[in-house]
């Protein structure tokens, strides 16, 4: 628990200011002294007064605190308010008390998003779990008062993010007490599917004995693929293999040590669902994720393949599952998540006979719920203390002033923990944090196959002494572009570090002095991953690496280099490379492909090595081309290869 002391000397000259409702946060004499807690527009003396000299300790000042008097005509005593922590979902009740302890908990489950809205700005934070949208419409109605938003559970689809950010409102959530529930549900529903319990029980209830109509499989010696082998994925391995089913997984960040350790075999997304008698989903929903179990996908995959879901209803596109199923691509699904919660009641999806579901129950155990409750009980409260959480989603992004002020809970004259990098180094490193972690997400979009990530080195050329660049926050931003993508990691100044080293990625550093202007941080920033395989050959530079180099002009940050070509693209909406013959009426050709299909051009650049040989065109669009644009663009004679990117 955090705390401070201080030894004061009071005199009756310090009781007349307190008597009088007046205040002094800024000066300390011996006269005078009255150290003041702030919340909203209210100030609460912190210390109790007396005319005697005297040694007070002044302890968790978020408290309520109420000193003995021991002489009553002459001493005051004051009270510091609570906050307030509004909990709008079932919490278990270890985590409710541990929230009692510190501040005033209000428990009110199922309010409509009126009603939530006209609650908020009486809360200094908020506890959710799936089902409470905490929308932009949310931090609006807090009025700046509320000060942390905690979601039970992993997944943070339901709280909006930017919203948050821009209100100076921390997001921070529990990632690990429901690992091994969400485990052991997973198992449950691959046995379960395997051996038709569900219908077998629904059948006999119904009064019927059919015995041989559900003759199920055998898991002995079956191909399992664990899509996305991270904490419950590993730990799905686990059982699957005493099991004695062999366990293949995908992932790119899966260290490949760990997963040796284990018995499993990491493969390419294509070899994992073309090889697997049953494909297992731990993946997080992205931009990369999303609907990846489609058509496409589903048209690779072993015929008569049984596919389990207890990660996030949207990385399968269910009228594309339920094709599948029909036709006997895929013999079984069981699903604990689906697009919508709860699924419509004339759902195909659910209906289908083939179909095993449940309501989410993947973390619906008593200990991990009792867990759960635990972990986002003291995310807040050490939130509310000024603690920077390492389960923060959406810290350092928040502006400077609204990290101190956020995490200080308001306290004007009380030492917290800060941000480890110092407000002003962060006030000038804010526009080389977008372009480090916009050149992170460029550069991983850029990895093909399914080795992973093992090696990335940054790179700053700067005019300044390299002592005097202090790097960290642009490598969290790096490794929060590089990680957060495909990936259920939520990457923060806090545990950038910890989770690079975690899933086995070593990042270096490397500072170039160069003639600049001194008064600007950095001239330029170049991400490189090393032995990786790359799905745009061109941003492979001379030395086989992955090369993406960019640089802040005029406060806005542009990619100026692609492997050992150079281009200078404004580093917004969404990019399309392509390597083509360097020859008159390209940017035309390509650009009529996109103005047929409605596609917006924001910009275009070129960048070539040598006249009339190869160049590298970057496109810049506000919208996502379709696959039959992309494809369009690829049929055009001398392009050579391309890439789509989102940024």
């Amino acid at each position: 628990m955090a705390s401070v002391s201080a030894k004061i000397i009071l005199s009756s000259a310090a009781a007349a200011v307190a008597a009088t409702g007046g205040e002094n946060t800024t000066t300390t004499t011996r006269s005078s002294f009255l150290p003041v807690f702030r919340s909203g527009a209210a100030s609460y003396p912190l210390v109790k007064l007396s005319h005697r000299r005297r040694v007070l300790q002044i302890t968790n000042v978020l408290k309520t605190v109420e000193y003995p008097a021991a002489n009553p005509k002459v001493d005051l005593v004051r009270k510091i308010q609570k906050p307030t922590i509004l909990v709008s979902e079932k919490l278990g009740e270890a985590g409710l008390e541990v929230l009692r302890e510190f501040g005033e908990v209000e428990c009110c489950y199922d309010l409509s998003p009126e009603d939530l809205c006209s609650k908020i700005s009486l809360c200094d934070a908020l506890i959710v779990r799936s089902g409470t949208k905490v929308t932009r419409e949310v931090f609006e109605a807090a009025k700046g008062r509320l000060k942390v938003v905690g979601r039970a559970g992993v997944g943070i689809d339901n709280v909006d993010l930017q919203a948050a950010t821009e209100f100076g409102c921390l997001v921070v959530n529990a990632p690990t007490a429901n690992t091994i529930a969400a485990a052991e549900h997973g198992i449950a529903l691959l046995a379960a599917m395997a051996r038709n319990v569900a219908q077998a029980d629904a059948s006999t209830k119904a009064g019927k004995w059919q015995r041989n109509k559900y003759v199920g499989v055998s898991l002995v010696g079956k191909t399992l693929a664990v899509m996305g082998f991270g904490k419950v994925g590993s730990e799905v391995a686990r059982r699957a293999k005493g099991l004695g089913m062999h366990v293949i997984a995908h992932d790119p960040y899966a260290p490949a040590d760990r997963a040796r350790a284990i018995g499993v075999d990491l493969v390419s997304f294509d070899q994992a669902i073309s090889t697997a008698d049953f494909i297992s989903l731990h993946m997080p929903l992205t931009p990369t994720t999303n609907k990846v179990f489609n058509d496409e996908n589903f048209a690779k995959v072993k015929k008569g393949v049984r596919i389990i879901n207890v990660a996030r209803g949207g990385v399968i596109d269910e009228d594309a599952l339920v094709r599948a199923l029909d036709s006997g691509v895929v013999a079984q699904a069981a699903l604990d998540v689906f697009t919508e919660e709860p699924p419509p009641k004339d759902s195909k999806l659910v209906q289908h006979e083939n179909v095993t579901v449940t309501p989410h129950l993947g973390a619906s155990t008593k200990e991990a719920q009792e867990g759960v409750a635990i972990e986002i009980a003291e995310a807040v409260v050490g939130a509310l203390r000024g603690e920077l959480s390492a389960t923060a989603v959406n810290a350092p992004m928040v502006p400077p002033e609204a990290v101190v002020g956020a995490l200080r809970g308001e306290l004007s004259a009380t030492a917290v923990n800060a941000p480890m990098v110092p407000p002003e180094v962060i006030s000038e490193l804010s526009p080389y944090v977008v372009l480090a972690e916009k050149l992170g997400r460029l550069a991983v979009q850029l990895v093909a196959g399914g080795s992973g990530i093992k090696s990335v080195k940054v790179v700053y050329k700067t005019a300044r002494d390299p002592d005097d660049l202090d790097t960290r926050l642009l490598r969290a931003m790096i490794t929060k572009g590089i990680i957060e993508p495909i990936s259920d990691s939520f990457i923060n100044l806090v545990n950038a570090d910890f989770t690079a080293k975690q899933k086995g990625i070593r990042i270096s550093e490397e500072r170039i002095t160069v003639d600049a202007a001194p008064e600007s941080p950095v001239e330029s920033i170049q991400v490189q991953i090393s032995n990786v395989d790359s799905k745009f050959a061109s941003a492979v530079s001379e030395n086989e690496y992955i090369s993406m180099e960019g640089k802040v002009k005029d406060g806005i940050p542009r990619l100026t280099r692609v492997g050992s070509f150079s281009v200078d693209v404004s580093l917004e909406g969404n990019l399309i490379l392509c390597r083509q013959v360097d020859q008159p009426g390209m940017i035309g050709r390509v650009g009529n492909i996109l103005g047929d299909r409605n596609v917006n051009v924001s910009f275009m650049s070129v960048g070539r090595t040598v006249k009339r040989t190869r160049a590298i065109m970057a496109i810049g669009v506000d919208e996502e081309p379709d696959k039959e644009t992309l494809k369009k663009i690829g049929e055009v004679p001398a392009i050579e290869e391309f890439v789509f990117l989102k940024l």
